[in-house]
């Protein structure tokens, strides 16, 4: 057996089918297209995120919430007993940095 007597396994690869050549082939006209509408178009079927067929989009209906104030400072929360894992004495960000009780981000 030689590399150049090597090939692949009966069924392993399929020809790709050519639409469009003919009605006697079965795939010709529309071309498995259907008729009419988007997706027989060419470039049919693109449509962006969020369409839904001219009905109100879900990110339009629904109200918009929240807001985040560019002024808010960032906070974390301490529990009590966590404070227990302290050293006696000041309790200040470096400390409570130092015993991994606050994220780095806060």
């Amino acid at each position: 057996m030689r590399l150049n007597d090597l090939k692949p396994a009966d069924g392993a690869r399929t020809e790709r089918t050519r639409v469009g050549r003919g009605i006697g082939s079965g795939l010709g006209k529309t071309a498995g297209r259907g008729h009419k509408g988007s997706f027989a178009r060419k470039g049919g079927g693109k449509i962006k995120a969020g369409f839904e067929g001219g009905q109100t989009p879900m990110q339009r209906r629904l109200p918009k919430i929240g807001f985040r104030s560019k002024m808010a400072r960032d906070t974390a929360e301490v529990l009590s007993y966590q404070l227990d894992k302290l050293d006696a004495g000041d309790v200040d960000f470096a400390a409570l940095r130092a015993a991994n009780l606050v994220p780095s981000r806060a």
